[in-house]
């Protein structure tokens, strides 16, 4: 903790001690904690020598220690200015950075992010700042970023954010994209699926949203990617206002005991068995009959015949009906 003030954690703890006991030898440190004696009469030393402990007299051993008003308030005063200081330096670069990088007539709300690596690291360094929530917009496939290497979602979190994302159809193609979405879920992301998705997006904490440029089937090098950095603008709340129109018409993904998508159990006595709800389920988030059979591990005539079998008892006669009768009817 006073590591900030120019002490090591175990200087730290031995000044402590020495406040506590007024006067203290090597020996008397060692008996009081888990150092050795050479170790304690080293870290006595070295709070002589940064001005925290005094020897009470030449050649006894015994020190004391230097009141922390008169040994550290100075010193964190001045690492208050020294931080205010390097506060001014840090956003004078980021306006800077702004001015440099901002497309011509963009306007301060949008900055132009260049190549997959620098898209990339503002999407983790977005994500380490995020403290209430994330709003994300899935689509198939990555254009910088692999889903399985987001360690940064899991951090955020552990810290207490919430991770609301939308996953479309095609998303679903990726044979690991079930597994992907199985472990955001289990840590606490809320997942829904849609048939498509107009854009890739990132918005954290309504305040910042990131999303490529680049047509979602253009190929080309990594470095010719563009990105958008949009602020606090009448752009960002038409962004957030297309999420959540996204958001109310998604069917809801759910996480099984057995760690697959599902439901929380029916309510209904007239609803399908277990197996039928899962297949519902991946169904509902956009995946092929191919996909669902490849989960389930059985035909993909088996898959069609189920789904059938689904809507006869549902009394639909399309998928479309049958996915939205089973969120009425908590199927899923």
């Amino acid at each position: 903790m006073l590591e900030t003030v120019g002490l090591t954690a175990a200087e730290g703890d031995v000044y402590r001690l020495l406040i506590v006991t007024e006067t203290a030898s090597a020996e008397d440190i060692a008996g009081r904690s888990e150092l050795s004696v050479p170790a304690a009469r080293q870290l006595l030393l070295a709070l002589e020598a940064k001005g925290l402990a005094y020897e009470v007299e030449d050649g006894t051993g015994w020190f004391a220690a230097v009141s922390p008003e008169d040994a550290l308030v100075p010193r964190l005063q001045r690492r208050r200015d020294d931080l205010e200081q390097t506060r001014a330096a840090v956003f004078d670069l980021v306006e800077t950075y702004r001015r440099s990088a901002r497309t011509p007539g963009a306007g301060e709300a949008v900055e132009i992010v260049r190549g997959a690596a620098a898209l990339r690291q503002r999407l983790r360094q977005l994500q380490d700042g995020t403290r209430r929530e994330m709003l994300w917009f899935c689509k198939a496939g990555y254009v910088a970023m692999p889903p399985e290497s987001n360690q940064e979602q899991f951090a955020a979190h552990a810290r207490g954010v919430l991770y609301r994302t939308l996953y479309e159809q095609a998303y679903f193609d990726d044979p690991n994209a079930v597994d992907n979405v199985v472990k955001g879920v289990l840590v606490g992301e809320v997942a829904r699926a849609v048939p498509q998705l107009p854009l890739r997006m990132a918005i954290a904490d309504r305040s910042v949203a990131v999303l490529p440029l680049n047509s979602s089937g253009a190929p080309g090098n990594p470095r010719d990617l563009r990105a958008a950095v949009v602020r606090r603008s009448s752009l960002l709340e038409a962004l957030i206002a297309l999420f959540e129109h996204y958001w109310e018409v998604g069917a809801p993904l759910r996480v099984t005991e057995e760690g697959r998508i599902g439901g929380a159990g029916p309510t209904d006595p007239a609803a399908p068995v277990a197996e039928d709800r899962h297949l519902l389920s991946l169904m509902v988030a956009g995946m092929t009959d191919e996909a669902i059979a490849g989960q389930l591990r059985v035909s993909k005539r088996t898959v069609q015949r189920r789904i059938q079998g689904l809507m006869s008892l549902a009394g639909v006669a399309t998928r479309m009906q049958l996915g939205w009768h089973a969120a009425r009817r908590n199927w899923l």
